[in-house]
């Protein structure tokens, strides 16, 4: 129901995002999109690619009047590092510069460096990470910004901070109203809603910085105001939770995810783990005692928040690089080094929000259908009063 793609090189001239599916008659705003292209850019720890670029949207397509119009959205966002760049990385050969190709021969270590050469017959690795380059993701979180804004039409919000940097952990749960307020600083930090467990984040990556390191750590996206029933457990590849990971681990540098407390579930005794089931006959509805479960059961949502993190590692380019190879010689020798950040994981989280509002609203529209948003809502409110009936 719901289809996404993006283009665009790190260093090339632009970045182009289409979706496809949205209903017509869903209000969009621009500053909003401007707003979360500007989150994914902030935290401390990142590069000075940040100094250059100003993330804007450009809407080519299927939004006009401030309204989706059913047709395919497509949007350019501009790389302002293109023109540092458009004699290395030309279209055409004859609009090359001499001296200049930037080529990368001593492929670094976890990145897609070597196994891309291989796989596409490069003799270097320029191409393969202008493309595996965590930049492309600027075009999914403008995507994402595109299926929140659909999903707000019925009371959904999603929003992530950060629960680890390193070996420091919030040693709490966040609860909905400290992320909300988190998510509307104008001055990101590294994304806790704990402050003082926030400035033990940042000396782990001072930590970093002081080495020529780099650090990963962990980011929950929560989901808020999700009805029952979107997913289904009639088939492998129609579950929710296995749509959610694959979304948070198609996240450059995500090696992992966790649904609910996955972790801390697979330690424990069942009795332990399970949420219980109560009824609020006033308000005629379900609800559990916990939400270990992360708001799935089954694969589907069950009307919990729904909470995933996703577990990043620490980013490949380091400025003390490590022992490579180079592909020209077969010599060892030390890794590449690419202008790079030090720290990602706030930013790792706004790009989780956009993957999980991509899924979600698929989802949704998987089961309420409609080419316009008042026969989405229509069904949507059918549904609702099918539950309160059952």
């Amino acid at each position: 129901m719901l289809r996404f793609e993006t283009a665009g090189e790190s260093h090339g001239e632009c970045l182009v995002a289409t979706l496809t599916g949205l209903p017509a008659g869903v209000p969009v705003s621009i500053e909003y999109l401007d707003r979360q292209l500007w989150r994914r850019q902030q935290g401390f720890g990142r590069g000075g690619r940040m100094k250059i670029e100003t993330d804007k949207v450009h809407i080519v397509s299927g939004i006009r009047h401030s309204m989706t119009i059913g047709s395919p959205i497509a949007l350019l966002l501009e790389n302002k590092d293109w023109k540092n760049w458009s004699g290395i990385l030309p279209v055409e050969a004859k609009d090359a510069e001499e001296g200049k190709d930037k080529q990368v021969t001593r492929p670094r270590p976890g990145h897609a460096d070597l196994p891309g050469a291989i796989k596409y017959n490069f003799p270097e690795a320029r191409y393969i990470l202008e493309r595996a380059s965590a930049r492309e993701t600027t075009a999914r979180v403008a995507v994402g910004a595109l299926a929140k804004t659909f999903l707000k039409q019925f009371g959904i919000e999603i929003l992530s901070h950060v629960v680890g940097v390193g070996s420091v952990k919030m040693e709490r749960h966040a609860n909905w109203d400290e992320i909300v307020e988190l998510s509307e600083r104008d001055e990101v930090l590294l994304g806790c809603v704990d402050t003082p467990t926030e400035a033990r984040m940042k000396e782990v990556v001072d930590h970093a910085y002081r080495t020529g390191d780099t650090v990963g750590g962990v980011f929950e996206v929560v989901a808020h105001g999700l009805p029952t029933g979107l997913g289904s457990h009639i088939a492998w590849d129609t579950r929710l939770d296995g749509r959610l990971a694959q979304a948070i681990v198609s996240i450059q540098a995500v090696k992992g995810v966790e649904i609910g407390f996955a972790e801390e579930g697979a330690s424990s005794f069942g009795s332990a783990v399970q949420d219980t089931i109560h009824y609020d006959k006033q308000q005629q509805q379900f609800y559990r005692g916990s939400n270990r479960a992360g708001g799935l059961e089954g694969g589907i949502t069950n009307g919990e928040e729904l909470r995933v993190r996703g577990l990043l590692k620490p980013i490949s380019t380091l400025r003390r690089p490590l022992e490579s190879v180079d592909l020209t010689s077969r010599d060892t020798a030390l890794a590449a080094y690419e202008r790079s950040d030090v720290a990602v994981i706030p930013a790792a989280g706004v790009i989780g929000e956009a993957m999980v509002a991509i899924v979600l609203s698929s989802a949704f529209l998987e089961k309420f259908g409609g080419d316009s948003i008042a026969e989405t809502r229509r069904n949507y409110e059918g549904y609702m009063a099918q539950i309160k009936s059952f």
